[in-house]
């Protein structure tokens, strides 16, 4: 939640879609700034030798994307230089020993790595903390490399052409629009195969250039038992069912188990466990202090409470409510199917919150009259809409020049689960400066395990109360009932 959705663009283009918010619930519950010093003079530079900005490639306009729409570039040098030095080890064992790699690590909680066709890898810090030593972000390297040497996004692109192609001279040669719809449909289930195809291929290419460069060829299994773990862990934390076989037939990637497996395979054809290096100290020790989860320049949850620094503001959720963070908005689910969504927009000239929610957020839906009213100070209206399967309760709280807007949502708007709403609203506050400046993030800390040390005991170190030693288990890569060994390093979270 960067900036709370693009809180500087033209207020029509924040229109919410009803239908959109009423998915909220069923999407989580079922599955990224804003000085005042004297600029330095600048020498003057001869009018017959102008220095002139190169114009921006396609490349650079897609890293400086990439990087916006994961929060930025995360500033941890030790780590980042760890991470290239194994690109550069991989790349010299690989195939393509002539290619040449960069690894970004990006400032986001979520797990994810990709690259680029020219060889830019980005991986989150996400990742990093559920890996557990330098094997296993060997084997996430490699697999994005292999992308890259098996040219799987030009592939795709051209898959990607042939498919529209044909739907459109399905539809348009032949004169059968319906014929042309089923002919796409047919080849989106061909991509999606093809990307599963792939994604198996890279997991292969990658399993074999690990061991290559000397690295434990099982890295790529564990840290793919870890992701699958951490998943889990997120989906029941947001009151998630486990996802169903057959469900994820038009995913780009083939599922967890499938992977890991064919990871299993591919390193037994190269050596029985325990060959191969892992270096589990030297990965810990640059991973340590790096934030986990949401960067408070991003505003972060402390359980229900929701804390904006920069934008100056706090709030409490509803009871059972559990944040998902977006660049765009902010987004609460509950178990029971209760949503809410926080996001920020400008009034127009001249315009009034009361005509600001008539017109902006009432389509669809049967609206209730508006009501008035005051929080901690600031100027804020709301009102209770019904649709067809969801009750809304808007609100709009005048904060400055911008205007917060949250939506709560219920498919049965009781007055007991109303009152949860209203009570929420009214914890929307300013943050104090004091709390501003003390607002601090989350941070992986490298912990010795000492002798009489357990799970529990370690779990109860960490700064979280919501499933403290699950989380501890996964962040570490352990397995039910595996033994603590003094002098083990392992990862906590604290402040």
């Amino acid at each position: 939640m960067t900036g709370l959705g693009g809180r500087h663009r033209d207020r029509r283009t924040f229109a919410l879609r009803l239908a959109a918010l009423a998915s909220v619930a069923a999407l989580l519950a079922g599955c990224g700034s804003f000085g005042g010093e004297k600029p330095t003079p600048q020498p003057i530079v001869p009018a017959a030798a102008p220095k002139v900005a190169p114009a921006p490639t396609a490349v650079s306009q897609e890293q400086a994307r990439i990087a916006a729409a994961y929060g930025g570039v995360y500033p941890k040098p030790d780590l980042v230089a760890l991470l290239n030095s194994v690109a550069d080890r991989l790349a010299a064992a690989s195939e393509r020993p002539d290619l040449r790699y960069k690894v970004t690590l990006l400032n986001s909680p979520l797990i994810n790595a990709f690259a680029l066709p020219n060889g830019n890898l980005y991986v989150t810090r996400g990742l990093l903390a559920v890996a557990n030593d330098t094997s296993e972000i060997a084997a996430v390297l490699a697999h994005e490399m292999a992308h890259v040497t098996a040219r799987h996004a030009f592939q795709r692109a051209d898959e990607e052409r042939k498919a529209v192609l044909v739907s459109r001279v399905v539809s348009d040669v032949l004169e059968d629009r319906e014929a042309g719809a089923v002919a796409l449909a047919k080849s989106k289930l061909s991509l999606a195969s093809f990307s599963r195809a792939q994604e198996l291929e890279a997991d292969r290419i990658g399993v074999q250039n690990i061991a290559r460069a000397g690295f434990d060829p099982y890295g790529a299994s564990r840290f793919l038992l870890s992701m699958g773990r951490q998943s889990e862990l997120r989906s029941a934390a947001l009151g998630q069912k486990p996802s169903q076989p057959g469900l994820d037939f038009l995913s780009t990637h083939p599922s967890t188990p499938e992977r890991v497996q064919l990871a299993v395979t591919a390193a037994r054809q190269i050596s029985a466990p325990g060959v191969g290096e892992r270096d589990r100290d030297a990965y810990l020790v640059a991973l340590n202090g790096t934030t986990y989860g949401d960067d408070p320049a991003q505003g972060f949850a402390r359980g229900r409470r929701f804390l904006h620094p920069r934008l100056g503001f706090t709030f409490l959720a509803p009871e059972g409510f559990t944040f998902e963070n977006g660049s765009e908005a902010l987004l609460g689910v509950a178990p029971d199917g209760r949503a809410l969504r926080l996001d920020a927009a400008r009034l127009g000239s001249g315009q009034t919150l009361e005509s600001y929610i008539n017109e902006n957020w009432i389509d669809g839906v049967e609206p209730g009259p508006v009501e008035k009213l005051e929080v901690n100070g600031m100027e804020a209206v709301t009102v209770v809409a019904r649709g067809k399967e969801w009750t809304f309760r808007f609100a709009a709280v005048k904060f400055g020049a911008d205007v917060y807007r949250l939506i709560f949502a219920a498919r049965d708007l009781t007055p007991d689960i109303d009152e949860g709403f209203r009570a929420s609203l009214s914890t929307f506050r300013r943050l104090t400066q004091a709390e501003s400046e003390q607002a601090q993030p989350l941070r992986i800390e490298v912990a010795t395990v000492r002798a009489g040390d357990t799970e529990e005991t370690l779990a109860r170190r960490m700064a979280v109360t919501d499933r403290a030693l699950e989380r501890f288990a996964v962040l570490n890569g352990f397995a039910p009932g595996d033994p603590l060994q003094a002098g083990l390093r392992v990862k906590v979270i604290g402040e």
